[in-house]
């Protein structure tokens, strides 16, 4: 049994903790936001907020993240600057097929609520360089942040 803190509400959850914890929110607690890409951490479409912090989830064994904080894209609603990225990236056209996009809404939301994180396109570009898009929409995703970061600023 697995105690996960998702969302703002805990959950027991029986699952082996070795489990990824992209499993877990999908299957489990039916949180579908979360994708599941390249199952090897390299794509992003499995990113979650931790703390705060972007982190991947489709290979990180469920066990680490308890007693963490668990923000998926669905949580980021309720949170104001969350939801200002959502709108963004409606606002912006920034998604194409849809898979890539949670991740990335969740990435950017993590770079949003980083004082250091960078606020310049290249900067941008280096930081969201862990997501991968096949559709091609990288100038509206980078479109969207900056529109979100400028206030930020």
């Amino acid at each position: 049994m697995l105690t996960l803190r998702v969302n703002g509400e805990a959950h027991e959850v029986e699952a082996d903790g070795d489990m990824p914890l992209a499993y877990v929110l999908r299957n489990l607690l039916g949180l579908k936001g979360t994708k599941i890409g390249c199952g090897l951490e390299q794509c992003g479409a499995c990113t979650v907020l931790v703390d705060g912090q972007a982190a991947q989830s489709c290979a990180a064994p469920a066990a680490t993240f308890e007693g963490r904080e668990i923000v998926t894209v669905e949580g980021l609603s309720s949170d104001p600057l969350g939801r200002r990225v959502q709108d963004a990236f409606v606002d912006a056209g920034a998604a194409q097929c849809g898979y890539c996009t949670a991740g990335l809404v969740v990435a950017v939301t993590a770079l949003a609520k980083d004082s250091d994180a960078p606020r310049d396109r290249d900067g941008l570009k280096s930081a969201l360089a862990p997501h991968l898009c096949r559709c091609g929409t990288h100038p509206r995703v980078l479109a969207a942040a900056e529109a979100v970061l400028e206030d930020r600023a």
